[in-house]
Order: structure tokens, then sequence, then C-alpha cells
């Protein structure tokens, strides 16, 4: 059992960095607006998504490198769009998953209402442990998150459901009004992640066959199952939390992270009760925490990884992009902390507009050349893999079209 625990960890890194604003916020709001009629979109985009994030593992293990390494073999100008698109998004991201997660901090310990000062402690925690403990200590780390995480919402569901007397209505819809299609691509674009996120997989899989060289694919396989379950489980988890106490409440949510967690843990508590505060605070705590330490290990590796293959040494180096992330998050929070509505906006439509990009260029990695002849994809997945891509591409198109 300790020994299978031990070979578990990029899925986990991956349900870490996926259960947060995508579960927390949009799947809860999800539920507080439309009850459980939008189920069949979570349902959608965690089936359709789900080969083109597995690709980043199975590439890692065919390879012995990162997707990052196979978009360089396409060419320098996948590598250049990669970067140019996560610059613009990596700031922002962890801005949002941050100042969320520092609203949670001030509802669960108190000591201080200024949500700039706990956002600015959070990120200069995450800093230090990650530059004390790098890949290690955040594998360790997860593990005790995601369990923690995992029995403190389906505690909080089942007391949630006691304390409703709501009639589960399981008619799906799409939402008509413009509002409410916004609403709709930001949570299908960050559900379960953005597809940029399959980069991180494949970096993290890397790190942890590095560490341990007798983890076969089979076991990495079983790994990231593991972590994807768990985000769809946990999503459904959340729309139901939303669902039961919020749907039909009259409560309108704030779009300000900090002012929306508030909300969320003191509408919580006042219907399901205030015995079960610590509880609901914890699972929500833990949800932010783990996004924000992943998404601020990922990125710089990420980072690190472009600027090397395309040959700029000097910028470069994990901890110099873990120094720059942080940094520039900060100046965020300290000058731009009005504007994060908006910025969210842009980072989780750009996600959705993207994904469509990134899993054919997943989808093209893993079908090519590079990969070793027992790893090619069976007709089945092949078949599977395309019908995502059409998917993903309509819904952008789509979308597109209405703006």
């Amino acid at each position: 059992m300790i020994n299978s625990l031990k070979k578990l960890g990029p899925g986990l890194l991956f349900a870490g960095a996926a259960i947060g604003v995508s579960h927390l916020v949009q799947s809860t709001k999800a539920g507080a607006e439309f009850g459980f009629g939008l189920v069949w979109a979570l349902l959608l985009c965690n089936f359709f998504k789900y080969p083109f994030f597995l690709f980043g593992t199975k590439y890692a293990h065919a390879t012995g490198e990162t997707l990052l390494d196979g978009y360089k073999k396409i060419g320098d100008y996948v590598l250049i769009i990669y970067l140019i698109l996560s610059f613009v998004t990596i700031f922002t991201i962890q801005a949002a998953v941050t100042i969320v997660t520092a609203g949670l901090a001030i509802e669960l310990f108190g000591f201080s209402t200024d949500i700039t000062i706990w956002a600015i402690i959070i990120i200069l925690g995450c800093l230090l442990l990650l530059l004390i403990g790098k890949y290690s200590l955040l594998d360790n780390l997860i593990k005790i998150i995601i369990l923690v995480l995992g029995i403190c919402t389906v505690l909080a569901v089942f007391y949630a459901k006691i304390n409703s007397d709501m009639i589960i209505n399981i008619n799906q819809i799409i939402p008509s009004n413009f509002e409410g299609i916004i609403f709709l691509v930001a949570f299908m674009g960050w559900m379960p992640a953005p597809l940029d996120v399959s980069i991180w997989q494949s970096i993290w899989t890397k790190e942890k066959i590095a560490i341990n060289k007798t983890i076969d694919y089979k076991t990495a396989l079983y790994d990231f199952n593991i972590g994807y379950i768990t985000t769809v489980v946990l999503g459904i988890c959340f729309i139901s939390l939303g669902a039961f106490v919020m749907y039909n409440s009259g409560e309108k949510f704030s779009d300000q992270g900090g002012e929306f967690a508030g909300q969320l843990i003191d509408l919580y508590t006042s219907s399901i009760g205030e015995n079960m505060f610590l509880i609901i605070a914890i699972a929500a705590f833990t949800t932010m925490f783990s996004t924000t330490i992943t998404c601020l290990d990922a990125s710089p590796r990420a980072m690190d990884k472009s600027f090397e293959l395309l040959g700029f040494r000097k910028l470069s180096g994990y901890n110099f992009w873990l120094v720059i992330l942080s940094a520039g998050t900060i100046l965020i929070f300290i000058f731009f902390m009005s504007e994060m509505g908006s910025l969210v906006k842009i980072a989780t439509i750009l996600s959705f507009i993207t994904a469509p990009i990134y899993a054919i260029l997943n989808y093209t990695l893993i079908t090519s050349k590079f990969m070793p002849s027992n790893f090619h994809l069976s007709i089945k997945m092949k078949v599977y893999s395309i019908i995502g891509i059409i998917f993903l591409s309509s819904f952008s198109i789509w979308y597109i079209t209405l703006i």
C-alpha cells in the first residue's frame, strides 16, 4: 500500500492544479445559478479533453521527454506561440487562484482582513516551500492535500443534502442569454483545467521518473486516471454543493475572489450549520492552496524548459522563473487588484479558444514518427481523439461567432 502511494504523484499534481477555480468557483457558481443543469458541460469537457491530457503522460513515458521537447521537434514556431500565450496568462492565472486562496485564509484564520497582505504571504510561503523542497516536497504534500480535500468535500455535500429540501432536477440546459453563454465558456475553458496543463503533466511525469525509475507506464496511467477521476467526482460535488445550498437563494455572487470566498463560506455555514464551518473552510482552502502551489511550480518549469529549448539559456532556470512569477503576481496584487475580474475573464476565454490548438498539437505529436511503435495509438483512441478535436473546435468557433 505504501509503495503504491509512493508511485503516485503526477496524476495527483494534475488534480491539485485542476481542482481550483474551475471547481470551487466555477462549478459552485454553475450549481448556484443553474442547479444541476450544466452537469452535461462538466462531463463532456472532461470526456473530450481526457486523451489530450493523457498524451502528456504517454509522451513523457514513451520518449523520456516533455511535450515541449516534442513541440520543438515540430518547429520552433510552436514553442514561440506557446511562450507568448503563456506569458499573457500565467501572471493573471496565478494572481486569480491566489486571491481566492487569500480570501479563504481570511475566513479560516481571521487575524487580518487585508486580502493583499494575505495573498502576498501565501505567494511567499509557496515560493519558500518550492525553493527549499522542489518537486519531492510538492509530490508528498499534494497527497495529503488531496486526501483532506476529498474527505471534507464529500462530508460537506452529505450535510448539504441532509439540510436541503431541494428536489433534484436533472434536466440539462444551454444558457440562452449572452451573460450565461460567457459563463458557460469560462466554465468549459477551465474544466477540468486549461489544456496547456497537459504540458505540466509531462514535466511532472518526467520528474517523477527521474526520482523513481521503477515506475512503468501502467503505473503512470493508473496514477493519471486516479487524478483525473478525482477531478470529475469533485467537480460534481461542487456543483451539488452550489445546487443544494445556493440554487434559487437569490444570492448574487461577487466577481472579486476575496468577496466570493467570504460569501461562499457564509452561505454554506448559514445553510448547513455553523458546526460545519471548519470542514467547509478547510475543504475550500485546501482546494485553492493546492492550485496555488502547483501552478506556481509548473509555470516556471514550462518557461524554463521552453527558453532552454530555444537556446536562450540566460532566460532559463527554474528558480529564476519561480521568482519572476512570484514577483509579477505580487505586482498585480498591488497595482491591478481592481482589474482582476476582467483579467480572469480574458484568461479563461483564451483557455477556451486555444484548447483545440493544444489538442491538435498533442495529437499530432503522439501520432508522429517521434513516438516508439509500442506506444502508438489504437484505432479507437485515434477516433476518440479526433472526435474530441471536433468537439473543442466546434465550441470555440461557436463562441467566436457570438462575440
